[in-house]
């Protein structure tokens, strides 16, 4: 993660908020005072929460975990033909 003074974030604000927006990469903002911050852009954060619930949810966490055994082993669910097409369309 880059990092920077406030007053260059400051100084440049727009092209460091285009920054962490398109290339979706956090930018840490440094103080005097130490109480630094971190800027992400809006889609990232969303993503981030989706992610800490996920990992705090046990439930699903053991049925990933299922999921992944059953898929290695190829002991999980196929499809029919007919309901592949229906989910794809194709």
């Amino acid at each position: 993660m880059d990092s920077i003074s406030v007053n260059k974030f400051r100084d440049h604000l727009k092209n460091y908020v285009e920054q962490v927006v398109n290339k979706h990469l956090p930018l840490k903002v440094t103080r005097r005072s130490g109480d630094d911050f971190v800027v992400v852009s809006a889609a990232d954060w969303e993503r981030q929460q989706e992610t800490l619930y996920v990992l705090q949810n046990t439930d699903l966490i053991r049925q990933i975990s299922e999921s992944a055994a059953t898929h290695t082993t190829g002991k999980g669910y196929s499809p029919t033909a007919e309901e592949l097409h229906a989910i794809t369309g194709v």
